[in-house]
């Protein structure tokens, strides 16, 4: 991947915890590496498909001068969401502040933190089987696509399906979704159980009925393994009303532990 680089740009403003340093003002060293594709502005010399640094700078000391930051991490935090949410080319983002004047009683260059933050892409099954199925489907997806720095691009036809596991219930409608976050798994998870809560689900039968469920499928090609979350769903291979739709918006997709695209995948479920 190609990078965009802006290094030292020096402002002094009030950021920090201390009393003395909400009004002695102080230099802060800001520099940027922005992940993006420079191939079509290098071949078109084409200044539309590649990022102003000098609007990413002016940006920068929007953010810098917008509020008195306690912690440089806020401010780092601030900045990295201010660029991927504003600039589309750009992929990744790692942001450097040095903070050369801080209230330390040593000698010292400078202290500083780093932030590094990207777009990630994370596929999501939905299901219901409670009331009116369409509207809580899109009754699900609109507030999923409501959720700060998240964007709903893809979503698969609704189909129909028979319920999974020995409760006897009605049919379910399912889809899948893809997802630009800037959440991390973890905060994608609690953003969606908290969705389902607002929505009125109960969880009380093992796959029993359901007013709507929403699982993490897929994120960029992570492996993540914790008591609450795992990734790749563990059981998104034999679920053909996982695969179903997902291979509908996302074919090519590669399973990151069966090392097979979704659309394999698919085959092989259905032989």
């Amino acid at each position: 991947m190609d990078k965009i680089y802006i290094k030292n740009l020096e402002f002094i403003g009030n950021h920090g915890v201390f009393p003395e340093e909400k009004f002695l003002q102080q230099k802060f060293s800001i520099s940027l590496e922005m992940e993006t594709s420079t191939r079509k502005a290098g071949l078109g010399d084409d200044l539309n498909y590649s990022t102003h640094y000098g609007f990413v700078s002016d940006d920068v000391e929007r953010v810098f001068f917008s509020k008195s930051f306690d912690l440089i991490e806020a401010l780092a935090e601030s900045i990295a969401q201010e660029i991927l949410i504003k600039y589309n080319l750009i992929k990744s983002v790692k942001v450097l502040i040095k903070k050369p004047w801080a209230p330390i009683k040593k000698h010292f260059d400078y202290v500083a933190v780093e932030a590094n933050r990207s777009r990630n892409k994370a596929y999501l099954s939905i299901g219901t089987n409670i009331g009116d199925l369409k509207d809580n489907l899109n009754d699900a997806i609109e507030r999923i696509n409501n959720l700060n720095f998240t964007k709903v691009t893809k979503v698969s036809s609704f189909l129909e399906t028979e319920p999974f596991g020995d409760v006897e219930q009605s049919n379910f409608l399912n889809a899948c979704l893809e997802l630009e976050t800037l959440s991390t798994p973890q905060e994608l998870l609690q953003n969606l159980l908290q969705i389902e809560r607002d929505m009125g689900r109960v969880r009380e039968i093992k796959w029993g009925p359901r007013l709507i469920d929403l699982d993490i499928l897929l994120f960029n090609s992570d492996v993540v393994e914790k008591d609450d979350l795992a990734i790749p769903h563990p059981w998104m291979c034999e679920r053909a009303f996982v695969l179903d739709p997902l291979s509908e918006i996302a074919p090519n997709v590669v399973h990151p532990l069966e090392r097979k695209t979704i659309s394999t995948l698919k085959r092989i479920l259905n032989k």
